[in-house]
């Protein structure tokens, strides 16, 4: 793809003109990647340590889970490092790979939620036919098709984007490589075929947005049917997670991507892209963990099986060190 352009590198979008904006930049952005990395990691093992969490919903979130991780350490290390060092270059290979790798995840991360939602769908309107629809089988099958859709996807745009000459400079008015930048700099009217990939891959979006509306209209006819409060209570509450979720992540990314250009700005932009692409992953894990006691119970039990096993072997290197002496 680098014969294609004879751009070297881009320069990203500074967070900050000043040093000490830059380094509040930094600790903002690691405070938020500790806490994304701390919560999802989190979530993984508990799931794949806690037995009783092998089910369909758990196995998704822990699939999204590293959706997560895959979104927040492809943006924010380079921007922590552009931030510290105070640069703002990003060679053309990197910013292919971020683009491939933004593409990939968030594209994976949304199919997950429509599938997520599909669970959701049949536990509660079609409880008797839940261990058919979504056994082991079934649910590796569409996890797997959400990881594959999400890569061919990924590998669709970044090799048609990357194959665009570039003659309109090599500054990007975003923080992060973003093909809507990338294709202000093209000088070739092939760019309009990558027009129409984003318009099929927003086409798509809506379905699985329009799928994901009908599923929860159904959810919500089930559940108005249940005869006791304290039923309707319960099934409603294993949906708002993943609602909350859907919500978020469907608000900042079309806060992004639908904003009008009169009310567009560099410093809007980045306020924007902050919230679509680096809050949901540190947030996620929150809003799961805050609705599911199964799910706060594994994660506590993991914690305190870590601090009981690090206390141990602190106590044994002790008692090592003074049979020594």
């Amino acid at each position: 793809m680098s014969n294609s352009s004879s751009v070297s590198h881009f320069l990203l979008l500074p967070l900050a003109d000043t040093r000490q904006l830059q380094l509040l930049h930094f600790c903002l952005f690691l405070g938020i990647s500790l806490a994304a990395l701390l919560g999802n990691s989190l979530i993984i093992s508990a799931v794949a340590c806690g037995h009783h969490l092998h089910t369909p919903m758990f196995f998704f979130l822990l699939n999204l889970a590293l959706t997560d991780l895959g979104c927040i350490c492809t943006t924010v290390p380079k921007a922590m490092h552009n931030s510290l060092w105070d640069t703002r270059n990003i060679s053309y290979e990197g910013c292919a790979a971020q683009v491939f790798l933004i593409f990939f995840f968030l594209g994976t991360e949304y199919f997950l939620l429509t599938i997520m939602c599909y669970d959701r769908y049949v536990s509660i309107c079609k409880p008797l036919h839940y261990g058919t629809l979504l056994g082991s089988r079934a649910c590796a099958h569409m996890a797997a098709a959400a990881w594959v859709s999400g890569f061919l996807n990924a590998l669709m745009h970044t090799a048609n984007t990357f194959s665009l000459p570039l003659c309109h400079g090599n500054v990007l008015g975003q923080f992060f490589c973003e093909i809507p930048h990338i294709l202000k700099l093209s000088c070739s009217k092939s760019y309009l075929r990558e027009l129409g990939l984003l318009a099929v891959s927003v086409c798509l979006s809506f379905g699985c947005f329009v799928f994901i509306v009908f599923s929860y209209v159904q959810i919500l006819r089930a559940v108005l049917k249940i005869p006791s409060e304290q039923g309707r209570h319960k099934a409603f509450s294993t949906c708002l997670p993943h609602l909350a979720v859907v919500s978020l992540f469907f608000s900042t990314a079309t806060l992004a991507y639908m904003k009008t250009p009169s009310i567009s700005s560099p410093s809007l932009d980045l306020v924007v892209s902050v919230l679509y692409l680096v809050v949901p992953p540190a947030l996620n894990p929150l809003i799961y963990s805050l609705r599911n006691r199964e799910l706060k119970a594994a994660v506590w039990t993991l914690m305190t099986g870590c601090f009981q096993e690090l206390n141990c072997w602190a106590i044994l290197k002790i008692t090592c060190n003074k049979s020594h002496i």
